[in-house]
C-alpha cells in the first residue's frame, strides 16, 4: 500500500474524528467506506485501532455524564455477540464484509431520517449491543444502533456514554480478532499511523459542537453517510457482475 494512500485515508479518519467529536459517534460511519473501496485488506483492524484514542480523550477532556444501565445492557450483549464477529471475519471475503458495512450504513440514515422512537430501555441497549458486536468486529462500525437508542439523552451524556461503550467494545474486537489471528501486522502499522490525524479531527471537533448547528450537521452527516454507505454497495456489485 502506497504512503500516498495511507495520508488520504488518514484525512478521512480525520473528518470521521471530527464527526465523532461533534456527534458523539460517526468516526468508523465516515472512515471504514473509504478504507474498504481503496484497500479492505485493513479492514476491521486498522480502523479499529485508530478509532481507540478518540473515547478515551473524550472522557479525560470532556463532560463525564454517563447512562449506566442501558450501557450495562448494551455491553452485556457486545459481549455475547462478539465472536460471532471474529467468525465472519475469519470465514467471509473483504468484499461481503464491505456489502454488509454499506448496507448498515444505509439502514442507520433510514432509521434516523424515519425518526424511530427508540427508547433507552434495557431491551433496546441490549439489542443494539448485539447488534454492534457483529457490526464492530467485522466492520468497525460500533456506534449507530447504540447512539439511536441514546438519541433522546443530552448531548453530553451520549458522547460520554458513547465513549465507554466504544472503550470496552474496541478492547473486545481487538482482543477477538487478535485471538482469531486476523489482525496483520499491516493492518496494526497503519493503524498507528492515522492516530495523529484522529487527535487532530477530535480536537476540531470541540469549537464546532458550541458553534455548529446541530440539526443542519445531522443532515450533512447523513448524506455523506448515503454516499458512503452506496458506494460500498455498488463497488461490490461491480466487482461479482
Amino acid at each position: 500500500m502506497s504512503t500516498e494512500a495511507i495520508l488520504w485515508l488518514g484525512v478521512a479518519m480525520a473528518v470521521g474524528a471530527f464527526v465523532q467529536g461533534t456527534v458523539g459517534f460517526g468516526l468508523a460511519v465516515v472512515a471504514s467506506p473509504f478504507v474498504i473501496f481503496t484497500e479492505p485488506a485493513l479492514m476491521p483492524g486498522a480502523v479499529l485501532i485508530a478509532t481507540f484514542v478518540v473515547p478515551i480523550i473524550e472522557l479525560l477532556v470532556g463532560p463525564r455524564d454517563i447512562a449506566w444501565r442501558p450501557l450495562g445492557w448494551a455491553l452485556l450483549g457486545r459481549i455475547a455477540l462478539t465472536p460471532a464477529g471474529v467468525l465472519l471475519v475469519a470465514w467471509a471475503s473483504p468484499d461481503l464484509i464491505g456489502a454488509l458495512v454499506g448496507a448498515l450504513i444505509l439502514i442507520v440514515v433510514a432509521l434516523s431520517v424515519w425518526r424511530l422512537r427508540i427508547a433507552a430501555t434495557g431491551r433496546n441497549a441490549l439489542a443494539a449491543g448485539a447488534v454492534t458486536g457483529i457490526s464492530a468486529t467485522a466492520g468497525a462500525i460500533g456506534g449507530p444502533f447504540f447512539a439511536l437508542v441514546l438519541q433522546h439523552e443530552r448531548p453530553a451524556r451520549i458522547r460520554s456514554t458513547l465513549a465507554v461503550f466504544f472503550i470496552v467494545g474496541v478492547i473486545l474486537s481487538l482482543g477477538g480478532l487478535t485471538l482469531g489471528g486476523t489482525v496483520t501486522e499491516q493492518q496494526i502499522h497503519v493503524g498507528l499511523t492515522w492516530i495523529p490525524f484522529v487527535i487532530a479531527g477530535f480536537a476540531l471537533s470541540f469549537p464546532a459542537r458550541k458553534r455548529l448547528d446541530q440539526e443542519k450537521m445531522r443532515q450533512v452527516v447523513l448524506a455523506f453517510c448515503v454516499v458512503a454507505g452506496a458506494s460500498v454497495l455498488v463497488r461490490t456489485l461491480l466487482i461479482h457482475l
